[in-house]
């Protein structure tokens, strides 16, 4: 089944447009990475915009304000503690201070970036993830629970991380046999959908290590495929026809022996990266190499995925990232942002509605994923599931201060044991004996009251995702109580 374009339907994207930012608001003198990996290269929160960038003697990626505009100066401070070129950069969707990378020196490093950014090279990561015996070109945050991180590797393995402790959590070693090519969560976080080079589309629970559901030849082709969960459990996947077409196809999870729907589009090299939209239901095809960006609609309606437009320019992109909608500016109608990357420049893209109010367009803008988590890191891994906590964008987005900047850190250490041990100074050594020990019972103290604020604020942020699920529970059940009345069942 092929997509058409012709078809007149009611659709409140229909018109959406492109516009490039003015050349005064691009972010010029960006030497941005010439790596071969296929990434965006790009990632983008309300607060920084990052990106890999070229680096002598090991792998560095640039962070800087969202607001920044101009050029950049060559001394600008990096984020430089990689001893390989830096492969992949995410930010965490519940703290838009934190940020992770992946390396060919097949390490993961968690990074986190000061208010205002960087004012001195970074080096020290406050978190080091050693689990892959190859380099890592995958990561992907979990959508709800705080400080889970998923990262996948040209060793064929999947790894799941607590980044909070440190610790990795799950290993999925024997899901894939080739190299994977691209791994996203759904909607809550219970599952991941993966494409591998053997050409097959996996559902995979990371938690039991075992794979749900298996569809081979998504797509016929031998180059790189990619693959989305939609809000509503469909799968979309990018990927080369025999002949070399690339393709889009919609898949159904509950019935993979046929995809819902197929577009081949053109014979292009570049390998199609899908940026999807769960409020608006929209997806972004951004190529590298190419110098467009077609979006689509996913409806229920046949023929599920319906084009849209494209955005076309005369230079090529050599990557892209995708601005989270709490980021977007809706007092414009401002419905996505993209960041295109240059050979050496930034160039904001925005997707905007066409309106005529300057009031709060509230059917563009439904409540969105907040960065408060749903779920805490013990909580998921101990099997709970929870959709997003959403928030308003009505008035606008204004992004908070980090709010969990100890979380990361590894615990405060008690005091010494063994801190006697050397000479001891000259003075009265009853009186230091006392002041050590008055000392050692403050930090004692402090340590205490902190460690149960942590449990007291942990146990309120699972009680709040309690409280949420059962009234979309007791929601639900109310409107099948009303169609029973009503006599519609």
């Amino acid at each position: 089944m092929s997509f058409r374009r012709g078809v007149v339907r009611q659709s409140k994207f229909r018109h959406v447009f492109a516009q490039a930012w003015k050349a005064e608001h691009c972010i010029d003198d960006v030497r941005v990475s010439r790596v071969t990996w296929d990434t965006g290269l790009c990632a983008v929160n309300p607060k920084f915009i990052a990106v890999i960038i070229e680096a002598s003697g090991g792998g560095a990626f640039l962070v800087v304000p969202i607001s920044k505009s101009g050029r950049i100066d060559q001394t600008c401070p990096t984020v430089c503690g990689h001893a390989g070129p830096v492969l992949d950069i995410q930010w965490s969707p519940h703290d838009d201070n934190i940020i992770a990378s992946a390396s060919e020196d097949c390490t993961v490093k968690v990074w986190q970036i000061p208010d205002g950014g960087l004012t001195s090279p970074m080096t020290e990561p406050i978190v080091n993830l050693e689990g892959h015996s190859k380099r890592v070109g995958i990561l992907a945050w979990h959508p709800t629970a705080f400080n889970i991180l998923l990262t996948a590797g040209c060793d064929n393995v999947i790894c799941v991380w607590n980044v909070g402790t440190g610790e990795l959590v799950y290993q999925l070693s024997d899901a894939h046999p080739d190299l994977i090519y691209s791994v996203g969560w759904n909607k809550d976080g219970s599952a991941v959908c993966t494409v591998c080079k053997d050409k097959a589309l996996r559902v995979i629970d990371p938690r039991r290590g075992t794979v749900l559901k298996v569809k081979e030849k998504v797509h016929d082709g031998t180059r790189p495929m990619r693959a989305v969960f939609l809000s509503d459990g469909k799968i979309l996947t990018t990927g080369f026809s025999r002949m070399s077409e690339r393709q889009m196809a919609l898949w159904d999870t509950k019935d993979l022996s046929e995809p819902m729907a197929v577009q081949e589009m053109d014979t292009s090299n570049g390998v199609l990266l899908p940026f999807y939209d769960p409020d608006t239901n929209m997806v972004y095809l951004c190529g590298k190499g190419d110098c467009t960006i077609r979006y689509f609609e996913v409806t229920d309606e046949s023929p599920y995925v319906h084009f849209l437009s494209l955005y076309s320019s005369k230079e090529p992109q050599r990557g892209a990232g995708f601005l989270s909608k709490r980021g977007v500016d809706v007092n414009k109608c401002e419905i996505a942002r993209f960041y295109k990357l240059h050979e050496r420049k930034v160039e904001p893209i925005s997707m905007t509605v066409p309106r005529k109010s300057d009031l709060f367009q509230g059917d563009l803008y439904p409540d969105t994923a907040g960065s408060e988590p749903a779920l805490l890191a013990d909580e998921w891994i101990a099997g709970q599931d929870a959709p997003p906590l959403l928030v308003s964008l009505s008035g606008g987005y204004s992004a908070p201060p980090s709010k969990h900047r100890d979380t990361l850190r590894s615990k405060p250490k008690l005091p010494s044991q063994d801190s006697g041990t050397g000479a001891a100074p000259p003075g009265n050594a009853d009186e230091d004996c006392a002041e050590s020990s008055f000392s050692d019972t403050f930090l004692l103290l402090s340590f205490f009251q902190d460690e149960l604020l942590n449990e007291l604020l942990a146990e309120m942020k699972a009680l709040r995702a309690v409280v949420l699920a059962q009234s979309q529970r007791i929601e639900l059940l109310e409107r099948q109580l009303a169609r029973i009345e009503d006599g519609d069942v």
